[in-house]
């Protein structure tokens, strides 16, 4: 039996290796300092979050202005649990926020299968039953957590202190992605139905309600250590190379694998034609949700890495100005590029905070925001596509499959003259 070896994942992947290797060689070495490696995890956390608008935008073509509003709500979320655990020594913002994501999904569950039984029920009051179970959910993992905040506490406090914070991390990471996504679901019920511009106004919107209620996250909802418009400080800094890296490429084949399946090219039909796609049978819906629950969860997940780097949260950070950055870095790339909204996450990061910082006049660093505009300007007249247009790396591009190959018997059948059966003299 031969083991068959896919070349262009194996460059690919050798590659990435072989980069994860030689920065974290360089960084352990002090060749890269706290800046450079500091612009780096930045970098890498802003292409997952373009990632995912790249899936919404990009293959799915709904213009979506809320990527940070689902950031930012990663963000404070994951804060949130690893703050409680190192300052507090509590499990308290753990545990609940486990309970709360697993009876939501719960909920969500059981009013889908009511509403599979009721399909005439309008959009808005299917809505209303989510929500109030959202609100159970919600209660309902309050109190149960303070029956089970004690015992994981001690659990916790019984694992070495290093490995304990990186247990709790990942769990809050992971808990702010899976949060994220059942607020897209929710988010995306009554709106998904909106066109491209009304619903691009429509996530703006919901940028904008997400940094107000974390202004007022202290008074309005009792998290203190939040700090609400002053700022939340005390985060512990566990995101380290390791993690941003680990989850970049984690986001990458979740979303090469999707789009190179089925659901993916259902996604993409739905970009190319929507009634085209309705008409082939297609739930526009349906693939619209997915992709807009996917792309949310994707930013939700940079948020929770995003929040552990420099120790620091502030909700002008995720006002709606900032949340054009990730549809400037897809449109920058390419619409539907995997490979260049990774490259131009990269590069404008690195130039706007790294180059063009260090290059200026000592007073002149802000004109780097109007040489980064300018070169924009110039990129999209000389390359309206982008970037990259649609080019894909090997491993990430979706080839044809090949034509099917038939034995040899088969094309003697096929090549095969029939001749007639004509009458012989004594039949007549």
């Amino acid at each position: 039996m031969k083991l068959k070896v896919d070349r262009s994942a194996l460059g690919f992947f050798g590659i990435a290796i072989t980069f994860y290797v030689i920065t974290q060689t360089l960084i352990s070495l002090g060749v890269l300092n706290d800046f450079w490696m500091t612009l780096l995890r930045f970098g890498a956390v802003l292409a997952m979050v373009s990632l995912g608008l790249n899936l919404i935008y990009g293959f799915n073509g709904q213009f979506s202005l809320g990527q940070y509003g689902f950031y930012a709500i990663g963000a404070y979320s994951a804060a949130d649990v690893t703050y409680r655990w190192t300052q507090l020594h509590s499990a308290s913002g753990l545990v609940v926020l486990l309970l709360g994501v697993a009876f939501t999904g719960l909920f969500f569950l059981g009013v889908g299968n009511l509403l599979k039984r009721l399909p005439r029920m309008d959009t808005l009051s299917a809505f209303g039953l989510y929500v109030i179970g959202t609100i159970l959910a919600g209660l309902l993992a309050v109190l149960l957590g303070k029956l089970f905040i004690p015992p994981i506490t001690k659990l916790l406090l019984f694992i070495p202190e290093a490995i304990a914070a990186q247990i709790v991390f990942l769990f809050a990471v992971l808990l702010a992605g899976v949060l994220t996504a059942e607020v897209a679901f929710l988010f995306g019920l009554p709106v998904l139905a909106l066109g491209s511009d009304y619903f691009g106004i429509a996530t703006l919107g919901l940028t904008i309600i997400v940094k107000v209620l974390l202004d007022n996250s202290d008074t309005m909802f009792g998290f203190q250590e939040m700090k609400g418009a002053r700022g939340m400080v005390g985060i512990p800094q566990l995101s380290s190379w390791f993690w941003v890296f680990l989850f970049l490429m984690l986001m990458i084949l979740i979303a090469r694998n999707l789009l190179h399946s089925s659901y993916g090219r259902a996604i993409i039909s739905v970009r190319e034609d929507e009634i085209a796609a309705k008409s082939m049978g297609i739930d526009v819906t349906h693939y619209k949700t997915l992709t807009f629950i996917m792309g949310s969860t994707f930013a939700g997940l940079a948020g929770g890495i995003y929040a552990h780097i420099n120790g620091f949260l502030h909700p002008d950070i995720f006002n709606f100005i900032k949340s054009f950055d990730p549809l400037i870095i897809v449109v920058f790339g390419g619409l539907g590029s995997i490979t260049g909204t990774i490259a131009a996450a990269f590069g404008i990061y690195m130039v706007l905070e790294g180059v063009l910082r260090l290059i200026l006049p000592q007073g002149f660093e802000t004109w780097r925001y109007v040489i980064y505009p300018m070169l924009l300007l110039v990129m999209m007249l000389l390359r309206p596509k982008g970037l990259f247009g649609t080019f894909e790396v090997p491993f990430l591009r979706q080839l044809l499959p090949p034509p099917l190959r038939k034995s040899p018997g088969s094309l003697e059948n096929d090549h095969k003259v029939i001749s007639p059966v004509l009458p012989t003299s004594e039949g007549g």
